[in-house]
């Protein structure tokens, strides 16, 4: 007979306070998103401050280069790279 109530259980819908609850448990504590969020800022901001001093450096071997990523596709990488961690970062932080 136990077996009978408990599939009589699993077929009635669960009470949404009990879901809720179950959730909250799994959501992040505020410390977490801050350095998670703090991390992905940080290398948004290193990706981009490194990548254009290499590029600075190096602009000339790059202007005499041959090769099909020319200067400005290479800013255009590091641009969306680095903005993409930083939205990341931003997306950590909401989320």
């Amino acid at each position: 007979m136990a077996k009978d109530q408990s599939l009589q259980q699993l077929q009635q819908p669960a009470d949404i306070k009990d879901v809720l609850a179950a959730q909250e448990k799994d959501f992040d504590c505020l410390p977490c998103r801050l350095m998670g969020s703090a991390a992905f800022t940080g290398l948004g901001i290193y990706t981009y401050a490194s990548g254009m001093k290499q590029l600075r450096e190096r602009e000339r071997e790059i202007m005499r280069n041959t090769n099909r990523l020319t200067l400005g596709a290479r800013k255009g990488m590091i641009y969306a790279m680095s903005a993409g961690l930083v939205g990341l970062g931003v997306y950590r932080l909401r989320n």
